[in-house]
């Protein structure tokens, strides 16, 4: 089969690679009905990340099940399913306390590369969720949103505590960032700064539902958030970045007894305790358990409550990968979809 493979920074090539087969019971193989860029694909990308040779590339997918292990009861050859980035048992007390990305048993998804024509899904039966039927073409971009950046964006708006009565503010334009703003907005926030300076990105703010639109970085954004909520800050903000300058800028555009959800993959952040201390700000994130919500998400995206596949503004076969791997790190795109 054809899947793209990262050999050195800016480097990826789409080659000939072993078609998985089923190595364990619990396991299922899926043909790939669509498959994306990540945001996160650009840190190896870009060589901050280190890698030894080459690798596989991608751990977002949507497909229809080809064949099952042995021990896979739920899931059905057939099934049009959606799965999280992580595998997971969706069994074990982690998962049945929510965190199914951090599972006893997990398994990282982008190990087994998805930007891919099949893919070998560990754990069939606790990581796949099988929609009502076979979807609309036109809900596979919102399928495939769900997979990852949908749900991510998601729990970093549950992380922050976002709901009815509160302000949030989110920090970062990204698709993780754009859907954060929707998924603030589904659980009822009154009030969405999106952090932005690119227009396009901000058209989708607001239509995803951001009241408020902020250009300003660091220390400028932090007051005119500040500026936009009577000097206070905001109840819940959201960090979709991953750096030391967004993480700050979330911590500190957040009121005294607030929350920050932090979900933007973290490389070199360091935290100021001193400053913690006194900020009375609660912070949680992590890598999205995306399983626990997607049941939820399906059914939004099915009954076309939420149209979240707008975030991707460039689609591309599987064989010009390298091209949306250039877009997306040029900022010519927000995020590029796959067909494989």
């Amino acid at each position: 089969m054809r899947g793209a493979v990262l050999h050195a920074p800016g480097d990826v090539r789409v080659e000939e690679r072993d078609r998985p087969s089923l190595v364990e019971p619990t396991d299922a193989i899926i043909r790939l009905s669509a498959t994306c860029v990540c945001g996160s694909d650009l840190w190896p990308y870009r060589g901050v990340e280190t890698y030894d040779g080459p690798i596989p590339m991608g751990h977002e997918y949507v497909g229809v099940v080809e064949e099952i292990g042995e021990d896979v009861a739920d899931i059905k050859v057939g099934d049009f399913v959606v799965g999280s980035f992580f595998a997971s048992d969706n069994t074990c007390e982690i998962c049945r306390a929510g965190y199914q990305s951090s599972c006893i048993h997990r398994v990282i998804m982008g190990s087994l590369g998805s930007q891919a024509e099949f893919l070998r899904v560990p754990l069939a039966d606790g990581t796949l969720v099988a929609t009502p039927g076979m979807p609309d073409p036109e809900l596979i971009p919102s399928l495939l949103a769900a997979s990852d950046v949908l749900g991510t964006g998601w729990f970093g708006a549950v992380a922050a505590e976002a709901g009815p009565g509160k302000t949030v503010a989110v920090v970062g334009d990204g698709a993780v960032g754009l859907l954060a703003v929707l998924a603030a907005r589904q659980l009822g926030a009154e009030r969405i700064i999106a952090m932005s300076r690119h227009e396009p990105r901000q058209r989708l703010a607001r239509e995803f539902g951001a009241t408020d639109i902020v250009v300003e970085r660091g220390d400028a954004g932090v007051a005119r958030i500040k500026e936009l909520t009577s000097g206070l800050g905001a109840h819940s903000v959201i960090e979709a970045v991953g750096t030391q300058e967004s993480m700050m800028q979330a911590i500190r555009s957040t009121r005294p007894g607030g929350h920050v959800g932090y979900v933007g993959v973290a490389h070199d952040v360091q935290l100021p305790g001193d400053e913690l201390f006194f900020s009375h700000v609660h912070l949680h994130g992590g890598p999205a358990p995306v399983r626990q919500y997607l049941p939820e998400l399906i059914d939004l995206i099915w009954n076309r409550k939420i149209d979240p596949g707008k975030v991707f503004d460039l689609e591309l076969p599987l064989g010009q990968a390298a091209e949306g791997y250039k877009a997306m790190d040029e900022r010519r795109a927000i995020k590029v979809l796959l067909r494989p």
